[in-house]
């Protein structure tokens, strides 16, 4: 296959899934202004369990599948690759079965658990009803992940993108109308409206289907043929050996996707317990549980979707590099990762805690944060910096597994949670709400520095260059948040985030181009830019050669 096509593929999947993450952030805008805090902390109960099992479920398996299914195809070897495609559906079948018996029985439990007895705001019997309903995700979403992981095997990229983006949109619109149906025009309860709302997750994965079934339908005819035209033995290898591979391939993979969630897990069981222990209303704890874990969270994604990607891109290379012992090569695209999640997520996320009340405002509304009084904004302030940390974890996780030590991301990840599980209730006694976040930043960022340790023991990785430009990026940043402060003063003899969202987005836009444009200036002047970001940049090059002209 031609050069060009994995590119224009890859780029494709890279859109599609930029696009849905994107979709998934926006939506919470609307969700919010139906259900308000406390619906998105119903939700939250929900979606929570939901995401650690369709992880572990779903992640790695069919990377395994991709993965398998390209080298047969590459050896002419079709028929292997359609067991592949079998065995790995096989797994799916049962690990999705199991997700849903465990989700939909133990709903009762996992409810009495969260709620921990305090009936204000909504009953346990509530936060079941809603996981009983996405539960029902579980028995098709495995195995349509694996369809995914065979198409993307065979160098074919669009079933994947097409399908992510059409799950995502008839999920959100399904969710959207759902609610605003059982609110405003059938006058049902909010636990009504949010358990149709968890519902969207399987009516998405249908259309996802219905997408991957129509182009299954499309190709099967040549699949056949490679299948019937094939010269060479069929590879000599066991059902178990297969699934033996599929499954050890899997694990390194399910680490990394559940370690935000697995925190956030934590904060489900501990949190409206903690906050009504010392006295805070249980209604109130229930909301300001669905501020962090569910809104709040959505912001302090947007920086981390963008340059996770760049920085991971990185991580094949290195894989080949460290493998054919090409010491000099591996460093560099190790430090190149690392370096670009500090660059543009370090500024990011001050950025968003310089501008918490007017982050939160813009998207939510003032309800929660003037009329409430829960502080949204000021949280928003707190939980920002913790973006870098998890961005930081997520990249060490994968350098790790790119230089064949991703059992140590098991052991930093667990080290994390048992920070959490200990100190996540006496912070939220010492410091109210603020606490869960300072739980997750101590547990998060003990496990990046335990990675990052790892990684320097096992590379004897030089730190001369990275501790040179972090510097740097110290000093942009604190340049940049001078300006960004100056202009909110400014704009506080007019305009602030209580006048609402449109003054919050104004304030929120001149501020971060100013900042923003400050920052990237200094970068781009000192060859910072250019050394991080490496022919990423050569836009900028034209554009400041234009100028010179």
């Amino acid at each position: 296959m031609a050069l060009s096509t994995i590119i224009r593929g890859t780029l494709l999947l890279t859109a599609a899934s930029f696009l849905s993450k994107f979709l998934g952030i926006i939506y919470v805008i609307p969700f919010n202004a139906l259900v308000g805090a406390s619906g998105g902390a119903l939700f939250s109960y929900a979606y929570v369990p939901y995401n650690i099992l369709i992880s572990i479920s779903t992640i790695g398996i069919p990377l395994g599948v991709s993965k398998f299914v390209s080298k047969y195809n590459g050896l002419g070897d079709y028929r292997t690759s359609q067991r592949v495609l079998h065995k790995g559906m096989s797994i799916m079948v049962v690990t999705g079965a199991v997700a849903f018996l465990v989700m939909y029985f133990g709903a009762d439990l996992i409810a009495q658990w969260s709620v921990g007895g305090n009936e204000e705001g909504f009953s346990s019997e509530a936060v079941a009803y809603v996981i009983k309903l996405v539960s029902f995700a579980n028995l098709i979403i495995p195995a349509m992940s694996i369809v995914r992981g065979f198409f993307q095997g065979n160098q074919s990229m669009g079933p994947t993108a097409v399908s992510q983006v059409v799950e995502q949109v008839v999920r959100i619109v399904f969710l959207l109308l759902a609610v605003y149906l059982a609110i405003h025009v059938f006058h049902e309860s909010t636990a009504v409206a949010v358990g149709y709302a968890t519902f969207a997750a399987f009516i998405g994965a249908l259309a996802s289907c219905v997408v991957l079934y129509v182009y299954w339908r499309a190709r099967k005819p040549h699949l056949k043929l490679r299948m019937k035209q094939q010269k060479v033995q069929a590879a000599q290898v066991t059902d178990k050996t297969i699934i033996k591979e599929l499954l050890s391939y899997a694990g390194p993979f399910v680490v990394t996707g559940i370690a935000t969630t697995l925190y956030q897990f934590i904060d489900q069981f501990t949190m409206v317990r903690a906050l009504t222990a010392i006295g805070q209303d249980g209604k109130i704890a229930k909301a300001l549980y669905g501020i962090i874990n569910l809104y709040g969270h959505k912001i302090i994604t947007i920086p981390m979707t963008l340059s996770i990607g760049l920085s991971l891109a990185a991580v094949p290379a290195l894989t080949r590099a460290f493998f054919s012992n090409n010491r000099k090569l591996y460093l560099k695209q190790i430090n190149q990762s690392l370096q670009i999640v500090l660059f543009l997520i370090f500024p990011a996320s001050v950025g968003i805690a310089l501008l918490g009340n007017e982050a939160y405002t813009a998207f939510y509304g003032t309800s929660d944060v003037i009329n409430s009084n829960l502080g949204a904004g000021t949280l928003m302030m707190w939980y920002a910096p913790v973006a870098l940390l998890f961005a930081l974890f997520t990249t060490t996780s994968s350098i790790l597994q790119g230089i064949n030590e991703q059992r140590f991301s098991v052991i930093s990840l667990t080290a994390g949670l048992l920070v959490k599980i200990f100190f996540n209730i006496p912070l939220m006694h010492a410091f109210g709400a603020k606490g869960a976040i300072f739980g997750t930043a101590l547990a998060v960022g003990i496990a990046t520095v335990l990675n990052f340790f790892k990684m320097k023991h096992a590379l004897k990785f030089p730190t001369q260059q990275l501790t040179k430009r972090t510097i740097l990026i110290l000093i942009f940043t604190a340049i940049m948040s001078v300006v960004v402060l100056l202009v909110k003063f400014l704009f506080g003899f007019t305009l602030t985030y209580e006048d609402g969202r449109i003054a919050s987005a104004v304030i929120i836009m001149v501020s971060a181009l100013a900042g923003g444009s400050v920052y990237m200036i200094l970068a781009y002047k000192s060859t910072l830019l250019e050394r991080v970001l490496g022919n990423r940049i050569g836009f900028l090059d034209r554009l400041m050669k234009r100028k010179k002209d």
